[in-house]
């Protein structure tokens, strides 16, 4: 999936970044990719366009994380904390991506680092110090420790020890909710998954709520206008909407528009990312 914090464009300062998968055994299952980067950009505000996955940050920068979902009020956290799987567009702080150390989940895989159900943190920006206690609360310093010693790839090190550490179950998603994910990420229709795994909708909706944290008609929704961005930042040409629409899965050009909407908080044509690398984050201001 799209990761909350990648490479960037800079300003005054060029972008550095390294992206990895983990080492540490068991956890490449539970997730996609992790990394470190370090910029500063010109603009004051951005979007953050919801994925469906869940996000673990940790600025090394300042102690302080904050996400503004448009129809909700600002979330503020320590340093290090997990944004939940969202389904909304978010305002957040270019300034606060200075210096990042991220974890990008795999579907699923969030679950066993929590306590509770994935719903539990759906659009939620939440301070790992509330979700880990002593453990989150620490994290931060212990990871900056580690970077001063030895760089990037020791903080990536020390960060793949805490989530060994802090894994409540088996690591490996469970693997009903993987092909479900899996397949609706494919555009699937939600009957002809629960027939593909013999579930009822309410056991798939159950299953999905826990361990993908949305229902899954929503997360559908947000896996369809996430193969939408992945279309239009190709580098095809100008985008041909309604060509889109037919190709993603959308009734129409006006289906998809509605969706854009609702998912970007904008129309397609204005719609205008970091790069094309970086889809999920949109300029507000300068």
């Amino acid at each position: 999936m799209a990761r909350m914090a990648p490479a960037a464009h800079a300003a005054g300062e060029g972008p550095v970044a390294l992206t990895t998968r983990p080492t540490a055994p068991g956890l490449g299952a539970a997730i996609g990719a992790m990394g470190w980067v370090r910029g500063r950009y010109a603009h004051s505000a951005e979007l953050a366009l919801p994925t469906g996955g869940a996000q673990l940050l940790v600025n090394l920068d300042e102690d302080a994380l904050s996400s503004t979902p448009l129809k909700g009020a600002r979330r503020r956290t320590g340093g290090a904390a997990l944004h939940g799987p969202y389904s909304e567009p978010a305002v957040i702080d270019p300034a606060q991506q200075r210096a990042v150390l991220w974890v990008a989940f795999r579907p699923g895989g969030v679950r066993p680092f929590l306590d509770a159900p994935v719903s539990e943190v759906r659009d939620r920006l939440v301070g790992l110090d509330d979700l880990w206690g002593t453990d989150g609360a620490v994290l931060r310093e212990r990871l900056i420790e580690a970077m001063a010693a030895g760089g990037p790839r020791a903080g990536l090190r020390a960060l793949e020890t805490a989530l060994t550490d802090r894994a409540r179950r088996p690591t490996e998603p469970d693997p009903a909710v993987r092909l479900a994910a899996a397949l609706l990420d494919r555009g699937t229709p939600v009957g002809e998954v629960t027939d593909r795994l013999g579930w009822t909708e309410r056991r798939l909706a159950r299953g999905c709520t826990e361990h993908l944290g949305l229902p899954p008609k929503r997360y559908a929704r947000v896996r369809r206008f996430q193969r939408l961005l992945g279309q239009v930042n190709a580098g095809h040409g100008p985008p041909d909407w309604a060509f889109l629409a037919a190709h993603c899965g959308y009734h129409d050009q006006a289906h998809l528009i509605h969706e854009f909407r609702a998912f970007a908080g904008m129309t397609p044509t204005a719609y205008a990312p970091r790069s094309p690398r970086e889809r999920n984050h949109v300029p507000l201001g300068a």
